[in-house]
């Protein structure tokens, strides 16, 4: 039996072009969009509300408490790349801070999503770094297990392929399929407009149960309202 390659380095990554165009739109516009589909965990959260990011996921598992193969897959990780670590969801463990994050800021890396924890919080604020992850905690890992980068991995709820490309901004986290990210954009766009319409016939004195069609479903639940 051949033994497992711990490391892929050869997948398809999404055009840059793609994935500025997908930027443009919100976690939540996305995950509406493509059917209510790829929202990560709303445990994952950014160590600081204005970050943003959007780029190619490079998928990494590490053992709880140990960051071994986190550092492993910085070093394989390209520029414009999102670095996602699976760690089982222990919070008791700082896996990521500001040296590390400097590692991935020197590679042009376009950010860092855990499901473990995080430390030196306000160096990776200053930093300028987008982190996302299941808690903060200072303490500290080891350096002793192998694991898997770039296989499929399963972090906040979703499996993430790597490639995916991988949306992030003060309400969450969510994926899209590469092959799929075309008509997604299509799709977030078409959603825009017609969310930019309503607000402008609200503005224009139209109502909520109007707009959103309400009046039927209302009737048949038997809502009374008082005279």
């Amino acid at each position: 039996m051949k033994p497992m390659i711990h490391v892929k380095t050869k997948f398809e990554r999404p055009s840059e072009e793609v994935v500025e165009r997908l930027a443009k739109f919100s976690s939540a516009t996305i995950h509406e969009a493509q059917g209510r589909k790829g929202a990560l965990s709303s445990r994952i959260k950014p160590i600081d509300r204005s970050m943003s990011f959007c780029g190619p996921a490079v998928t990494v598992r590490c053992a709880p408490r140990d960051n071994l193969m986190l550092q492993v897959g910085i070093h394989y990780a390209q520029a414009g790349d999102v670095v996602l670590v699976g760690a089982g969801e222990f919070t008791e463990a700082g896996t990521f801070g500001d040296v590390l994050g400097n590692a991935m800021k020197a590679k042009g890396i376009a950010a860092m999503v855990t499901d473990s924890g995080v430390r030196d919080t306000q160096d990776l604020i200053a930093l300028g770094l987008p982190v996302f992850s299941g808690s903060i905690s200072i303490k500290g890992t080891v350096k002793e297990t192998l694991g898997p980068i770039n296989h499929p991995l399963v972090i906040g709820d979703e499996i993430i392929f790597p490639g995916d490309i991988v949306r992030g901004d003060a309400d969450g986290v969510v994926v899209v399929r590469r092959e799929e990210a075309e008509e997604v954009i299509d799709l977030c766009q078409a959603r825009v407009d017609h969310e930019n319409e309503l607000i402008k016939l609200y503005h224009a004195g139209g109502t909520t149960i109007e707009l959103c069609q309400l009046t039927d479903v209302l009737k048949a639940k038997g809502l009374l309202v008082e005279e």
